[in-house]
Parts: C-alpha cells; structure tokens; sequence
C-alpha cells in the first residue's frame, strides 16, 4: 500500500511539472516497480571492478546540508575509493531545479540517488520508482511522502536518515532556559511541510506547559524580516523548526531579533550558529555518514532499499552559542556544550 501511495505523490508531482514518471495506479505496475527495485539491487551484489555513478540533488547551500553531504561521500568513497563518482547537483532552494535535476539523474540511470532534503526527496520520487533513492535531511518521511500512518520503512525504492530531534526535549529547552517566558513565537516557511509538522509538535508540548504560542510564517526569503520584526514584537522567546529557508536567511533574522533583544531556540546547529541561542544539535556529518552507509550496503546488494527502515541520529546534544548568549544576556546550564564556529584557512 505504501508503494501505491508514493506512486500517486511521484504521479502528482510529475503532473505538476509536466514531466512523466513511471507510476501507475494498477497493482501489476506496482508489482514491476518492486521487481524493478530488487533487479537494481541485485545487480550490484558483484562490486568487484565495478563502478558507480551516484547522483546527489541538494536542495540549497548551507551548513547542514553541505555536511551531510560530505558525510555521505566520504563513506562511499571510504568503501569504494575512485570507484565511486558523484554527479552533484545544488538546486539553490528551487523545488522547480531538484525536479530537473532528479529528471536528469533518472534519464541518465544513475546506480542511486541521494536526495539532500524535503523537496529533492520529492523530485526525486516523482523522478523513479526503480533507481534506489535515499534521503537525509528528512524531518519527517510520511509528511514528506504523505504516507498515512508511516511505521517508519517506506518501502518501493525510497529509505534514508532523519534529522528530527526529539521535540518535547526542545520545547523543554525552551522552559528550561527561559522559565520567565510566556509567550512563544514559532517562526518558519509555510512552503515547508517538515517545518510545520515540527511546529505543531512544539506548540503542543509548550502549550499543555501553560505558555502562550503564536505561528509565525514567511513564504520565502523575501518576506523574512517583516515576519521575523512581527514575530519579535509579540514574543519573549522565538522557536524556529530545523527548517531550509530560514537556515539560509539567518543573518536576516539575526538581524531583527538580536536588536530587539528577543532570543532564538533552534532545531539545528546551522540556524543557532547564524541567529539562534541553543539548540538541540544533530550531528549531519555523521547523518550523512550512516547514509553513506546504506548506500554501500544497496550497491554492494548486500540490503533490499525497500526493506529498509529509516535511520535517526541517536545522541543530539544540548549546545549554546556563546557570542549570541553574552549579548542577550543568557545564561546557560553547565549540561550545555559551546558552539564553535570553524576556522576558515
């Protein structure tokens, strides 16, 4: 059933764009996608000599994303060395430009597809139903695939790793370091899912506390800093989701919130870094790491991607940004870890 239903998304999606997939809505169809997925999968259970072509549709540049990618390169090239080449495409926060390009990777049959991000996940599955597809960067994979009632393995052609950090600890965090706030703004972009679903989450958690939450959305970068200056004015405290848009548009909310004096819990390391005071930080190099991971055991043939569960970075640590905490004047418990910025050479 789940097949069938990322085949009606992948079938939507490419009638949106005007592209054309090979989904079909018949059980026979989805019968030849499995095969289809486990020939793909066996025919690489012979890797020696062999060579790999991999596609990577990364959604937008930023720190995040850039580290698991890394991390999934790394790990492929660690196992097959020169072997291994990657076809890496950077979409520049156009769902338009990962629909292209995951075209481009099916049409070129690459030996895997890895999708940096919500919206590459989804051009990516519009794309194929047989090429193995793995995704990081995924909050959350029946949100993103609008899977109802996901057990946590997509099946067809699709696994991969998620970012999502526990949220009730986050809300917590929230409590935990600002015990005098009562109301809560929740800044991100309506244009993402991930992010919404984050934010319901949070909201939940703070509001069975007792405090008072407010929504506030921007639809892309242009209306970043009327939101954010919105935002700010009614909240002692904002909370932004692990979310692409405003992880680019950092130095404009930073820009807003520090002068007002209003400060930022994260879901992420790359958004606390740029205009956040804490987070609960997920290791993406080591995200991308493990699905770097994956991809060698598929192109190895030694796992069946439909069989496989999506993985979840297991040790998030509480962390703090120094230079935004002395500014704002926040202090922070000793179980936190300072953020520090990499040195650049």
């Amino acid at each position: 059933m789940k097949l069938k239903k990322i085949c009606a998304i992948a079938a939507t999606a490419a009638m949106a764009m005007g592209l054309l997939t090979g989904c079909g809505s018949t059980a026979a169809t989805s019968e030849a996608a499995n095969d289809a997925v486990a020939s793909s999968t066996s025919s690489a259970s012979s890797t020696d000599g062999e060579k790999f072509t991999v596609g990577i549709c990364q959604l937008v540049q930023h720190p995040a994303l850039d580290a698991a990618t890394e991390g999934f390169k790394d790990a492929l090239k660690a196992e097959f060395g020169d072997k291994v080449t990657f076809d890496e495409q950077n979409a520049a926060g156009d769902a338009s430009t990962a629909t292209q390009i995951c075209t481009n990777f099916a049409s070129e049959n690459v030996d895997l597809i890895l999708a940096n991000a919500t919206a590459s996940l989804q051009s990516a599955a519009a794309a194929t139903n047989t090429i193995p597809i793995l995704g990081t960067s995924i909050t959350e994979y029946g949100v993103a695939l609008e899977i109802d009632d996901f057990d946590g393995t997509v099946g067809g052609n699709i696994s991969g790793t998620s970012d999502l950090a526990p949220l009730d600890q986050q809300a917590a965090m929230i409590q935990e370091l600002f015990p005098d706030a009562k109301n809560v703004g929740i800044l991100y972009c309506s244009a993402e899912p991930n992010s919404k679903y984050q934010a319901e989450q949070v909201q939940k958690n703070l509001e069975e506390a007792g405090l008072a939450v407010k929504v506030y959305t921007f639809s892309d970068s242009n209306d970043v800093t009327s939101v954010t200056g919105e935002a700010c004015n009614n909240s002692d405290v904002l909370y932004i989701p692990t979310d692409n848009t405003a992880a680019s548009c950092t130095e404009a909310i930073n820009n807003v919130a520090k002068p007002a004096g209003v400060p930022i819990v994260a879901g992420e390391e790359g958004i606390m870094a740029g205009c956040g005071v804490a987070t609960l930080s997920i290791d993406y190099y080591e995200l991308g790491k493990t699905t770097g991971q994956m991809a060698v055991k598929i192109l190895k043939g030694e796992a069946n991607i439909s069989d496989m569960p999506i993985e979840y970075y297991q040790n998030p640590v509480k962390e703090y940004n120094p230079e935004l905490c002395d500014a704002l004047n926040v202090t922070v418990p000793e179980d936190y870890t300072a953020y520090e910025a990499e040195s650049e050479e």
